[in-house]
């Protein structure tokens, strides 16, 4: 089955991609690979929401972590479906990169991660199988709880 199929099957919408905040471009295709900049937990309305804002173990929860990650997720299918015209193209997930902001002594970065590493397994299913580091920061743009970058080979 499809990508596409997938997210329909899955009920999941991909909003408008988000514009770049900075002076990067969203996406670069080099040859077979695609590269999607570090996208944040940016709603369907192009904001974050209350609990997808601020830091891990002080006042965001684990739940609306890994909420968060999963919406960085969907942000990043935004951007390959706007880059390829469909996720059909894609031959596999390479890699996601994780940033979780977060409080000194807060050491469940992997779980948080695992919101947008689960989304990548349920569309691509065995394609979506990837390499990925998940480390902690002490700020992220906008205040976001995360933000993931991604990897993927274009068929």
């Amino acid at each position: 089955m499809g990508a596409e199929s997938r997210l329909k099957e899955l009920g999941i919408v991909l909003p408008q991609p988000p514009a770049a905040v900075a002076n990067y471009v969203p996406f670069v295709r080099t040859g077979s690979l695609l590269v999607i900049s570090g996208q944040l937990a940016l709603g369907a309305d192009g904001k974050l929401a209350p609990a997808h804002k601020g830091k891990l173990g002080q006042n965001v929860s684990i739940e609306a972590g890994q909420e968060a990650a999963r919406l960085c997720g969907i942000n990043i299918l935004a951007q390959v479906k706007a880059a390829m015209g469909s996720l059909d193209h894609v031959a596999h997930c390479v890699k996601l990169g994780g940033f979780v902001n977060c409080a000194p002594g807060f050491d469940a970065i992997p779980a948080i991660i695992n919101g947008a590493s689960n989304l990548m397994a349920d569309v691509f299913e065995a394609r979506g199988k990837h390499a990925r580091f998940a480390v902690g920061a002490c700020e992220l743009p906008l205040d976001s709880a995360v933000e993931i970058e991604a990897m993927f080979e274009i068929a």
